[in-house]
Formats: C-alpha cells, sequence, structure tokens
C-alpha cells in the first residue's frame, strides 16, 4: 500500500477528530467498548451529549468501531 494514501471512509475523520477533541481515536474506541449494548444511534447519542463530539465526528468513530468489531 502507497505510504502517502489518504484514508478513506470513516477513517478520514480522525485526524480532524484528535485535532479538535485532544484525545486519540483509541480513547472513543475505548469509551465505545464500553457502550458495546447500545445500538448505533444511541452510541452517536453517547459521543454527542456526553463527550461534545459533533455529528459527523461521532458517526465516524462509532461506523469505523462497529464494522471493525464485525471483522474481528
Amino acid at each position: 500500500m502507497d505510504a502517502t494514501a489518504r484514508p478513506k471512509g470513516p477513517a478520514s475523520y480522525f485526524p480532524s477528530i484528535e485535532k479538535t477533541y485532544g484525545y486519540p481515536v483509541s480513547h472513543w474506541f475505548a469509551v465505545l467498548a464500553k457502550a458495546a449494548g447500545l445500538k448505533h444511534g444511541e452510541q452517536v447519542a453517547l459521543l454527542k451529549g456526553e463527550h461534545g463530539l459533533g455529528h459527523g465526528h461521532a458517526n465516524a468513530l462509532v461506523a469505523y468501531h462497529r464494522a471493525r468489531d464485525r471483522v474481528a
């Protein structure tokens, strides 16, 4: 894979998420892991309501985390 290739899909939001909120995406994945019993929209609402993330950033994190869990 080309080392200069830009991430696509939800991962393309990660640099902005880290810069905007001051935490690595691994922090947000840990938050989502603790909320594993919630539905997608509920996890998005959790990140928005309790942690102040914008909708696009919250949705990107949840989508990526849930897709990663399906593969693992």
